[in-house]
């Protein structure tokens, strides 16, 4: 019997309302990366996991501060300030163009101006954001279940990112690529990254690929790859990286790059947590070894709460 708290997935069952997701999602990520200082990595744009959906975290709107969230329980957008203000856009089958102009307005209403680029980020054929009337799909128990799985991924990522001492991410939601991810660092700079991502400039790219990564994440599938899954790769990848033996039921994807477990391994396992976390070690010990990054001096024990890390 599976973990029930691991809920299922069936892209093809969700594929118009993930669709529509990930751009109402990019709206808002859009608003963060108008209103942000450029951060390392491109730090400074993505979403973060709460207990009610997804959250931008504070953004600075001249000497006050502005949150926005999806909330997938009650199913509305909030938007509030730190003078007060507070506004909620209900979360429902609607156009990219109407949820876009009304969340405009809404900012508009409450005193804060914002200009973000309308098109699209890493997305087939893109549409820009106020004439897209194609994508207008929302089933709240889908976005429900999606992010229920966000929230059990989003636990063992952390746990996973406190046995790291070197240069480590936040566990971000990217709305680009429209997925969860964690990175550690050598500490090493990396060659130019070649860029060539679609759907992203090259210079973000290359900034984002400045040093030596290992990094893991979890998409909920698209239409190339119609799977949820979790991955891991390295950047730049060494040699031997591909060929190390992980976690069973993981395997390398010459097509993607990327070690690659299906997310319905994990749910239907006897200890999901324990195999997801199992991929997680695996693959970057595959990247550290491979790679001959400093491990003695970049890792330490998995944090558990209120003990102090020894030293």
């Amino acid at each position: 019997m599976h973990d029930a708290s691991w809920p299922e997935l069936s892209y093809p069952a969700w594929r118009d309302t993930a669709a529509t997701l990930q751009l109402w999602t990019q709206i808002v990520g859009k608003i963060r990366l108008s209103l942000s200082p450029w951060l390392n990595h491109g730090w400074h744009v993505p979403l973060y996991v709460t207990a009610r959906g997804l959250c931008t975290s504070p953004m600075p709107v001249g000497h006050e501060i502005l949150e926005i969230e999806f909330d997938f329980i009650s199913h509305l957008l909030r938007v509030r300030t730190s003078s007060g203000e507070e506004r909620e856009l209900p979360l429902q089958p609607q156009s990219v163009a109407e949820f876009h102009s009304r969340l405009l307005t809404i900012l508009s209403d409450i005193g804060v101006t914002v200009v973000i680029n309308e098109t699209p980020n890493e997305v087939a054929d893109p549409i820009p954001f106020s004439e897209d009337q194609v994508h207008a799909s929302y089933d709240r128990e889908a976005a429900h279940r999606f992010w229920r799985a966000l929230m059990q991924v989003d636990r063992v990522f952390k746990l996973f990112r406190s046995g790291f001492l070197g240069k480590s991410s936040p566990v971000h939601f990217f709305w680009g690529s429209f997925d969860l991810a964690v990175t550690r660092f050598s500490g090493r700079t990396a060659p130019l990254h070649p860029g060539g991502v679609p759907g992203l400039p090259d210079d973000v790219t290359r900034e984002a690929y400045s040093h030596e990564v290992s990094s893991a994440g979890f998409w909920p599938g698209n239409d190339a790859y119609p799977h949820p899954a979790f991955y891991s790769y390295a950047y730049p990848e060494p040699p031997g990286f591909r060929d190390a033996t992980v976690t069973p039921g993981a395997s390398f994807e010459t097509t993607l790059g990327e070690f690659i477990l299906p997310y319905d391994t994990v749910r239907q396992a006897k200890d999901p947590d324990a195999l997801l976390l199992d991929f997680l070690m695996t693959t970057y010990d595959a990247a550290a070894d491979a790679g001959q990054w400093d491990r003695a001096a970049l890792e330490c024990a998995i944090g558990a709460p209120a003990q102090v890390r020894p030293i």
